[in-house]
């Protein structure tokens, strides 16, 4: 994640803890009306115009952080973040992470999605650094890898749209992730959604397996 993606997403749940002290009595009532969690977010969501990230940020407040010196020192911080950063959100809207899905790579279905990511790096999808091998040998292998436990790739999609692959690949006890954006897709925050959804993906697969990841800011 870049600098500049770091301090996009800490000023969004900055401006959303803001909001929720402005409106905290809507924002009590909409958790109180939410039949479960989900909803409760939702509602927050729509009610503070903010990202899942700003909810998350809203929905584990604690108690200490409702009073006056939290609120000046959160609009503080939310002055330095709007200073340091000269883009909106709303400007790279795929780093919220709403809209970005991970699936699991299909053989036959994506094979078009790496060759175009072989095509531009040259090198192997295993994480070697070895240079690219054949197209159906590269994926068979990889096949092979996550039959084996030994990795998992995943395609990003934004509705119906493959913008990118994430490779997972276990090497000496670690898992290392790298991610690649389509260059049509890049610039508008894919890679840094990425990286948050994959985290979870893959230590689900991987449980209790540390994570080494290679730069993603460099194609986000």
């Amino acid at each position: 994640m870049t600098d500049v993606d770091q301090a996009t997403t800490r000023r969004d749940i900055t401006d959303a803890l803001l909001k929720a002290f402005e409106r905290r009595h809507e924002v009590l009532d909409a958790i109180f009306d939410a039949d479960d969690r989900e909803s409760a977010a939702d509602a927050i969501a729509t009610l503070l115009d903010t990202s899942r990230h700003g909810v998350d940020a809203v929905l584990h407040m604690s108690l200490d952080q409702l009073t006056k010196d939290s609120r000046r020192k959160n609009q503080a911080a939310l002055d330095d973040l709007n200073s340091e950063i000269t883009f909106t959100l709303a400007e790279r809207p795929a780093s919220s992470g709403d809209t970005l899905d991970l699936r699991p790579f299909s053989a036959e279905d994506d094979a078009d999605i790496f060759a175009e990511r072989t095509a531009e790096q040259g090198v192997a999808g295993d994480g070697s650094g070895a240079p690219a091998g054949e197209l159906g040998a590269e994926i068979s292998a990889a096949s092979d890898r996550v039959d084996a436990e030994d990795a998992v790739w995943l395609v990003a999609v934004d509705d119906d749209e493959k913008v990118g692959i994430v490779f997972g690949e276990l090497t000496d006890g670690a898992v290392d992730v790298r991610i690649w954006i389509r260059p049509d897709s890049r610039k508008k925050g894919y890679g840094v959604s990425a990286l948050r959804r994959s985290r979870t993906e893959l230590a689900a697969y991987f449980p209790g397996v540390p994570l080494t990841i290679r730069a993603p800011g460099a194609t986000a």
